[in-house]
């Protein structure tokens, strides 16, 4: 364990309007409305910010799901949600300093697009924007943008890798001074400092420039949650902040040190990219009390809906024929995942290591998709919290809570004390973009001279 991390841990928070336990909204302390009522995601973002979290957080997925429709008929989960970049440009007035960071697919728009969107949002936001880069993992998405399903894994990728390196050049359109806005001599812009990108590759065919400034954060800070081989070489290579899930701390800190061991390769210092863990936890007064209020969500869990949940990230498999006090037989299941390869993975080692029954592996699994839900007194889940900081199995922790709003002002009012009481989360922002919250450096233009370079 490093006992003496010089760093603070990276908090964001998952944005879910009522919690991110598939019964939440069931629970009479949610609010049942909260899908679609702009106030309520504001009064959430506003706590959020008090408590100096570094960003929030909204996902997406590119269509309404596809399944067992009964079961999805008592789940909302991405059947009722935000557009990312609607929600997030909406916060940017009714808050400061906190990041906004959202879901975007390079499977399904378009580079020159993108880069554009998320360069208004930057300047919108005064430097607060994230994006983060994903290849969509459900067939849904793909017929609603004129695909037959959900295209291959590493092709997915491979488009990837070409969009983020488009959309790097794209914000490199402007130098950053080059809107001289001179009145005295009539100039707008210096023609000089403007730059083609006149990208032709194997996807995209993009000209460019932008046409906006280059974005106060140089680009907004980059976030991927890939799991397989090609997701950890495309986050080593491009990445800022990675999302991981996983119950195992040795597992999280070979994980941890496999991505920013690769790094190097690409001429990256590890303290450019932060590992924030998914991390649930449920607060009491005593342990007892987090437990009570663990089991009371429990045991709103449909079966319909647990099987559902497990089905997804199994490749779509069916399960509902199947006697719920006995294990998925092994091959019912596919060798091999073209979806959420590392949910994919954690099932398995639920089944093959702990044995679980298919009711005991939707209960345990659906809880918080695979990571524990950590339950216990503010004490107990910063020593928790503070163990994976400084073993090196996360520079931080992407939030979710199994009910809103209790849990999380039970998190934000017990436990983000706790951990500013032992030195380990921030009293107060010292700067006011997001790559200032993360500790993380502003890109230069890759058409920076040296002598730009060496007055920074």
């Amino acid at each position: 364990m490093q006992a003496n991390r010089r760093d603070q841990m990276k908090l964001g928070w998952l944005m879910s309007p009522a919690g991110n336990h598939p019964a939440a909204w069931l629970h009479p302390g949610a609010e049942l409305h909260g899908a679609n009522n702009f106030r309520h995601y504001v009064n959430l973002a506003r706590k959020c910010e008090a408590a100096k979290f570094d960003f929030v957080f909204q996902a997406d997925a590119a269509g309404a799901r596809d399944g067992n429709m009964r079961a999805l008929s008592r789940a909302p989960r991405f059947m009722n949600i935000w557009e990312p970049l609607s929600l997030l440009s909406a916060l940017v007035s009714t808050t400061e300093r906190i990041g906004l960071c959202g879901t975007m697919s390079t499977s399904y728009y378009e580079p020159y697009n993108l880069a554009r969107q998320f360069a208004s949002l930057d300047h919108l936001s005064n430097g607060r924007a994230g994006w983060n880069v994903v290849t969509s993992a459900h067939p849904a998405g793909g017929y609603n943008f004129g695909r037959d399903g959900l295209e291959d894994h590493a092709l997915r990728y491979e488009r990837a890798r070409e969009f983020v390196e488009v959309c790097f050049g794209l914000w490199d359109s402007w130098d950053d001074d080059a809107f001289v806005l001179d009145r005295a001599s009539g100039i707008y812009f210096d023609p000089d400092k403007m730059h083609y990108l006149h990208h032709k590759g194997k996807y995209f065919s993009v000209r460019g420039p932008l046409n906006i400034a280059r974005p106060p954060q140089g680009r907004p800070v980059i976030i991927q949650a890939g799991g397989s081989e090609a997701g950890k070489e495309l986050a080593a290579e491009t990445a800022e902040v990675i999302f991981t899930r996983d119950a195992s701390l040795q597992r999280a800190q070979q994980f941890y040190a496999d991505v920013k061991g690769r790094m190097a390769r690409f001429g990256r210092p590890t303290d450019h990219l932060k590992i924030l863990c998914g991390f649930t936890s449920i607060v009491g007064r005593t342990a007892t009390e987090a437990e009570e209020k663990f089991q009371q969500l429990q045991s709103m869990i449909h079966p319909e809906v647990g099987l559902e949940l497990l089905s997804e990230d199994l490749e779509g498999i069916q399960l509902a024929d199947l006697p719920l006090d006995q294990q998925i037989p092994r091959d019912r299941i596919p060798a091999t995942a073209n979806r959420h390869k590392q949910f994919f993975e954690q099932i398995l080692r639920l089944i093959d290591e702990e044995r679980l029954t298919l009711r005991q592996l939707y209960l345990r699994y659906g809880a918080a998709r695979g990571g524990d839900v950590v339950r216990g007194t503010p004490s107990q889940i910063a020593d928790y919290m503070e163990a994976w900081f400084r073993g090196e199995a996360a520079d931080g922790f992407m939030l979710t809570f199994s009910l809103v709003p209790a849990g999380l002002d039970d998190f934000i009012n017990l436990v983000v004390p706790e951990l500013q009481r032992r030195g380990l989360f921030r009293e107060d922002y010292t700067g006011h973009t997001l790559r200032d919250h993360l500790e993380l450096p502003r890109p230069a233009s890759r058409h920076a001279s040296a002598t730009d370079l060496a007055a920074e």
